[in-house]
């Protein structure tokens, strides 16, 4: 890992960290619906995830993380959802099935990382190495989305 990747881990831990924990006070847990796509996606504990509608993602507030974001691909300007351990953000009417299940993938890659450090430290790796569109979790991701109509909180 190079030291420049090595750097921005803690700032993206805390970044996420808090963000998370909003998400968790604030944001509405999942319909029978939305937990049936997140256990068919593997997600363990969907009982869990929340999800927070908003009209646009944030992004860091830390300007070397933010630019390491959007030089990635991982932060874009059409980006629908992020994914910040069990919190999700999903932009205003963007919440479809598609989406939701591909985020509730990245659900299910927290849990097999086991902590929000160990899923990031592989993530941000993989991310400014090769980039959002190649990187092995989002390839993973696309391949368990689901086609679908909007799903509705």
């Amino acid at each position: 890992m190079t030291n420049d990747i090595a750097s921005l881990i803690p700032v993206a831990i805390s970044w996420i960290g808090a963000l998370s924990d909003l998400i968790a006070r604030t944001g509405l847990p999942l319909n029978e619906a939305q937990v049936a796509i997140a256990r068919s996606v593997g997600v363990v504990h969907p009982e869990q995830i929340r999800l927070l509608e908003v009209e646009a993602i944030p992004v860091p507030d830390d300007a070397k993380l933010r630019q390491a974001a959007h030089s990635s691909g991982l932060l874009s300007p059409n980006m629908a959802g992020l994914t910040l351990g069990y919190g999700i953000y999903i932009c205003r009417g963007q919440a479809t099935t598609r989406l939701l299940s591909h985020e509730f993938r990245h659900v299910y890659q927290y849990e097999q990382a086991g902590s929000i450090k160990s899923f990031i430290s592989i993530y941000f790796q993989q991310i400014l190495t090769v980039g959002y569109q190649f990187a092995p979790l989002e390839i993973d991701a696309r391949k368990h989305e689901i086609q679908g109509l909007t799903a509705r909180y």
